[in-house]
């Protein structure tokens, strides 16, 4: 084959073909008639090449949905081992863990990850995706602070793996990967119950999530399976606080007869809260009552007084799968679906019960 100036390739020999997947500097090369060097040169701004050469290569490159690679080699290998983790959760509590069980799978396979911070910002995901296109990643993983449906990636390139994990899409041929927040609940729930304690109240967080919906289903179908009641008021949604915990120890012990002798909480923010109030008004935890929360946030769940018992929403174990999951998408499996991955329950003082691990 014999170049022309600027390595332009003469339109009767550029071979031309359907693109599949995501372009390549190949795809570009064809579609503009020049050398893949010379594709390289316009891109990156040097070499000598003819105005009108460089507009070409550029517009192709444009019409094609190309972004140039970071990695030089990624061109010949056709990956280029990182991958992107884009979260709208800026306090770090569910992606940290997820992000520690997702790059210890992934670096087996020599994986490395671009974290990047959206803060449920549209634009700001939408300047993530460009960057992390760019740097040709071979799929992206999408987290958030709470693992309700969202809005599906805008992702502008074709072929792309998209994993969600600890959040769904409105896709219905995306992979979601969240905990199983019913069946935490019920674990919770079933502990107390197994103890003795009759009269079961739930105080959790506000309804507008799924999450808080699951674990109020998990909560009455636990009491219905032992056999007990639900006593009016004693389901109290509320919001994610310490605050409304022992506002709801308020209501739940204002001139009630029997009261509460067991209370299961929608987070450890709230058992903390809950607590505290029972404690300011002389009812021993766990004697007279006893009180779970959920999530095992360590920092809040061992420093409560006394030590929390909590469902473990198993993050760092999500993340693992997550890297399995990214991994066989990546490989051109056909994943889809949504997977709700077991939670376990970390026993401590807080419920009166030797001290452990409940797996469901």
């Amino acid at each position: 084959m014999v170049e022309q100036a600027d390595g332009e390739i003469p339109a009767e020999a550029a071979a031309r073909r359907p693109h599949e997947g995501r372009p390549t500097i190949r795809d570009v090369a064809r579609l503009a008639r020049v050398s893949v060097g010379t594709v390289s040169k316009a891109l990156n701004h040097n070499g000598s090449l003819r105005q009108e050469t460089r507009e070409r290569v550029i517009s192709a490159a444009r019409d094609l949905g190309f972004r140039p690679n970071d990695l030089a080699q990624s061109l010949h290998r056709g990956q280029t081992f990182t991958v992107g983790l884009i979260s709208t959760d800026s306090f770090g509590r569910f992606t940290i863990p997820i992000m520690e069980g997702l790059e210890e799978c992934l670096t087996d396979s020599r994986i490395s990850v671009f974290m990047c911070n959206a803060t449920d910002d549209p634009e700001r995901e939408a300047q993530h995706v460009e960057s992390l296109l760019s740097k040709r990643v071979d799929g992206i993983v999408v987290t958030a602070r709470r693992a309700d449906r969202r809005s599906q990636l805008r992702v502008p390139v074709p072929g792309v793996p998209i994993l969600y994990v600890f959040s769904q899409s409105d896709d219905p041929d995306a992979c979601c990967l969240i905990p199983d927040d019913e069946a935490g609940a019920v674990l919770a729930v079933d502990h107390l119950a197994r103890l003795g304690r009759k009269r079961i109240a739930h105080v959790t967080g506000p309804e507008r999530f799924e999450a808080v919906r699951l674990r109020r289903d998990g909560y009455r179908k636990t009491l219905a399976s032992h056999g007990l009641t639900e006593p009016e008021g004693f389901y109290l949604p509320g919001v994610w606080s310490e605050g409304w915990g022992r506002e709801a120890v308020a209501q739940l012990f204002r001139g009630r007869v029997p009261p509460p002798d067991a209370i299961s909480c929608g987070n450890d923010q709230i058992a903390r809260g809950v607590c505290d109030a029972l404690r300011e008004r002389g009812i021993v935890v766990p004697d007279a009552v006893s009180v779970v929360g959920f999530d095992n946030w360590e920092i809040i769940a061992e420093a409560t007084r006394p030590p929390l018992t909590t469902v473990d929403m198993n993050l760092v174990e999500l993340g693992r799968a997550a890297g399995s999951h990214l991994i066989r998408l990546i490989a051109g499996e056909p994943l889809r679906g949504l997977r709700r991955l077991p939670c376990s329950l970390v026993v401590r003082d807080s419920c009166g019960a030797r001290l452990g691990r409940v797996t469901a």
